[in-house]
């Protein structure tokens, strides 16, 4: 299929020689060569403003650049994404001799900083789980035990969706759960999780085809794999999500985070939360205690011998 051509531009001729470069030889998609096109035309318009060009450009301009894209407010990810665009240009500069240097060779991206994990609320869990249960279809029944599943242990989706038949035994109360490496952990189920799934139980066999057994906890006669996918569960709990009225984004994920949120705000250690989530290190595990800042803070000005001392205007 031939690519869609791009609008016409004010690019100045050794920017539109980049954006064929990338068309051709590299496959750029579209989109790409667009946000390229702006990124660059952004760049040249900034360096008329310093009275220099793209051929004449030196570090310290684009330099100038990127601080002027953060102190104007643009995202570290932004200038990072027009940074990469501009080194790639004026490799491509140097590579093709307009240039006898490349002034973007010595720059470092932005700082972009490691994003805190998104988590639903107590409420928010609670109202998803009751909505899973107001209805009766076998794939209701699925989803709520999945659901219920993935809230009480904080799987991975990967590890929900291939749980076996094995892992649950409605007698020991845990759950066998073999995560990344192939290492095995046992995590307990809530008593809610285990009614869930011994619900479920007698509709699993809907979703396989007649006369097919199936090692998976949760098949399905539709995937290549034979299990759910995460691709079907997480259109699904979007769909439960906005019929219990909550707006966020939800996924797997999204309930994996909030386990591991709300397990801390109840006062879990962090070994045993590193545990139970199959982190490999505990550092990984420490990115959840944002989670707990403020209640710590009003644990201390609460019960702390001073207290009485402690001024909380001081804060605002």
């Amino acid at each position: 299929m031939a690519k869609k051509p791009t609008s016409p531009s004010r690019s100045s001729r050794h920017i539109t020689s980049f954006l064929q470069m990338m068309t051709v030889e590299r496959g750029a998609a579209p989109n790409t060569i667009e946000n390229y096109r702006r990124d660059l035309e952004n760049l040249e318009d900034y360096l008329t403003r310093k009275q220099s060009r793209l051929e004449t450009a030196n570090s310290e301009h684009l330099r100038g650049y990127i601080k002027s894209l953060l102190d104007g407010g643009y995202a570290p990810r932004t200038s990072a994404r027009r940074l990469s665009a501009l080194k790639q240009f004026f490799k491509f500069l140097y590579g093709e001799r307009i240039r006898t240097d490349d002034p973007a060779a010595s720059l470092d991206s932005p700082k972009l900083g490691r994003s805190l994990p998104k988590y639903l609320t107590e409420e928010e869990i609670t109202r998803l789980l009751e909505e899973a249960k107001t209805d009766s279809g076998p794939k209701d029944l699925r989803l709520s035990a999945m659901l219920e599943i993935l809230y009480a242990c904080g799987l991975r989706v990967s590890e929900l969706i291939t749980l076996p038949q094995s892992a649950f035994t409605r007698q020991s109360g845990m759950l066998i759960v073999t995560g990344k490496g192939n290492k095995e952990r046992m995590v307990p189920l809530t008593k809610t999780a285990i009614e869930a799934v011994n619900t479920y139980q007698p509709q699993r066999h809907t979703f396989l085809k007649k006369g097919q057994e199936s090692p998976w906890l949760f098949p399905s006669k539709r995937s290549r794999e034979g299990h759910v996918n995460r691709h079907t569960f997480d259109s699904e709990l979007r769909a439960l999500a906005l019929k219990a009225g909550i707006t966020k984004k939800v996924s797997a994920h999204v309930i994996r985070h909030s386990f591991a949120s709300h397990l801390l705000d109840h006062d879990i250690d962090l070994r045993t939360l590193q545990q139970m989530l199959g982190h490999a290190d505990i550092s990984t595990t420490t990115i959840y205690t944002h989670m707990i800042g403020d209640r710590e803070k009003q644990l201390v000005l609460n019960k702390h011998p001073l207290a009485a001392l402690f001024n909380p205007e001081d804060d605002k």
